[in-house]
């Protein structure tokens, strides 16, 4: 048997190595549990001035005055349990400092012990499962699910109409069909598209640069042209220029305005018929029709007035020819028509 202490024998190895941590001995590198106690008993006999009135090794000084067993069993019981409370308050401050004051590399390896105790013991790892699905957030229930989806696409749904309807679209649509929505409309669009068929025959599209390969959208290079506005001075541009729109405009309007079939009779004698139109369309049609089977169906010139190769330069441009142009207007003329009967 050793001379140590029998409170400082009663300890394990572990608790007489935080005992000489916490009264600053710091020689028990190397040594085993029986010369631990001994070293330390000494260390505390040699410093008692220093420690005898520390609560915590009170036990260990009582034994050294000579008490009776019966007292030192109970004094080293409570100064144990004492020890071993403050040692694990000890231990819990210790390591939050530790991990407050220490970096990710200092941090990894507590971690990967902890994990490895873990994976060492079943029980533990299945409870480590089951805290880690505890805290995983589950989805909710399918019909929660339904309603949020309803409740994002209604949002949604309300800012497009809003958007919508503060672009004012719906303005331009509606004012667009109105316009659209008439006789007049429908024969200038008919005449413009004559037009656009007969602008690329006299005014002749000339290159003027090139659009190099965008590597991006994988395009090829793409030949810019645009019409030779300089034809503009030339006879080669006015000659057919002007016999179309002295056969397609300007007869028929005269014509739909001297015979205009929507006059109203005036109730009195002293006022003017009143007109439904300034020009009749259906005449307009009908004028427009005589003159293009004329002029450009049967080639009449009306005495050299007509230059027949600009007849056949615009029978070559406008989509159809003269046919197409008759088709034209058989479908104002038919539109007229309808219209008529929608006003009755």
């Amino acid at each position: 048997m050793s001379g140590a202490s029998s409170w400082l024998q009663k300890m394990r190895k572990g608790e007489l190595v935080e005992l000489s941590d916490t009264v600053g001995f710091t020689e028990y590198d190397g040594l085993k549990k029986t010369e631990l106690e001994v070293a330390l008993d000494d260390y505390l006999t040699k410093n008692a001035s220093q420690f005898s009135s520390d609560t915590q090794l009170a036990p260990f000084y009582k034994g050294r005055n000579g008490s009776s067993p019966v007292k030192k069993e109970a004094a080293s019981l409570a100064s144990d349990i004492e020890t071993k409370v403050k040692s694990v308050k000890r231990r819990v401050t210790k390591a939050a400092e530790e991990l407050l004051a220490t970096d990710d590399s200092e941090i990894e390896p507590a971690t990967t012990r902890a994990r490895s105790a873990l994976t060492r013991t079943p029980r533990a790892s299945a409870l480590s499962n089951l805290s880690f699905a505890s805290n995983v957030p589950l989805p909710p229930s399918p019909s929660v699910v339904a309603d949020v989806i309803d409740r994002r696409t209604q949002v949604l749904r309300s800012k497009v109409a809003n958007m919508y309807e503060d672009s004012g679209l719906i303005e331009y649509a509606q004012t667009t069909r109105e316009s659209l929505s008439t006789v007049q409309a429908v024969q200038a669009v008919v005449t413009l598209f004559e037009f656009y068929n007969l602008r690329k025959e006299v005014l002749a599209d000339r290159y003027a640069f090139t659009i190099p390969t965008i590597n991006y959208l994988t395009s090829a290079p793409y030949d810019v042209k645009i019409p030779d506005l300089f034809l503009l001075l030339t006879a080669s541009f006015w000659n057919p220029v002007s016999l179309w729109a002295i056969t397609t405009l300007v007869i028929p309007l005269i014509a739909s305005y001297f015979f205009n079939l929507t006059a109203k009779p005036s109730r009195t004698r002293s006022h003017a018929p009143h007109f439904a139109y300034k020009f009749d369309p259906l005449t307009f049609s009908i004028a427009k029709a005589l003159m293009t089977f004329v002029v450009f169906g049967q080639d009449v010139n009306f005495g050299g007035l007509v230059d027949l190769e600009s007849v056949a330069r615009i029978n070559s441009a406008v989509y159809g020819g003269w046919k197409g142009v008759l088709v034209g207007t058989g479908i104002t003329g038919l539109i007229t028509l309808y219209d008529a009967v929608l006003k009755k």
